[in-house]
């Protein structure tokens, strides 16, 4: 019953991630910078990596959602954008969480992985156009990024005060732990 628990709770975070995606996508951004987004679907990340216990889940999680979104609405570039900004960001944001946990709130793990997704995207464009005169849009992505990463960890940290509460058997209590 364990594993059905488990499947159905990374099913529905799939499927919030691939609505908020899909709902970032008709939605104006104010930034001045192009490309630029608040990623509403890093939310759900934020929200994997602090209640599933298993890294493997997570991953599986950002993988089916990349997957869905590109083929919902997506491109195959999107897909190369967004996976490669996707491990990153995955990687940073287990690196902080980690290893400076008592140093570094939700609040800073989503911003650090805001930076390093966008990171992962001005590294694909680079090898795309092969031309590293790219990597000079970084700093304008990085501000947007910080930004929305903090809106994006506030956002994580309020979600996660109901998630704790839920009682699904022992399942999500003992993620806590």
């Amino acid at each position: 019953m364990a594993k059905t628990k488990r499947l159905v709770y990374i099913s529905l975070l799939v499927t919030m991630a691939l609505v908020l995606s899909l709902i970032e996508r008709n939605i104006p951004v104010p930034f001045l910078t192009p490309g630029a987004k608040i990623g509403l679907a890093n939310l759900v990340t934020v929200v994997a990596l602090y209640s599933l216990p298993k890294k493997r889940d997570i991953i599986m999680m950002i993988v089916v959602r990349l997957f869905l979104t590109s083929i919902f609405g997506g491109s195959i570039s999107g897909l190369m954008y967004g996976s490669m900004g996707a491990l990153l960001s995955f990687l940073i944001m287990i690196f902080i969480k980690e290893v400076l946990k008592d140093k570094v709130s939700m609040i800073g793990v989503s911003a650090a992985g805001a930076v390093f997704h966008n990171i992962g995207q001005v590294i694909v464009s680079i090898c795309i156009v092969r031309n590293i005169g790219v990597a000079l849009y970084l700093p304008f992505l990085s501000v947007v990024g910080i930004v929305t990463g903090i809106f994006i960890g506030l956002s994580a940290h309020y979600v996660m005060t109901y998630i704790y509460r839920l009682q699904i058997g022992n399942y999500l209590i003992s993620m806590r732990e």
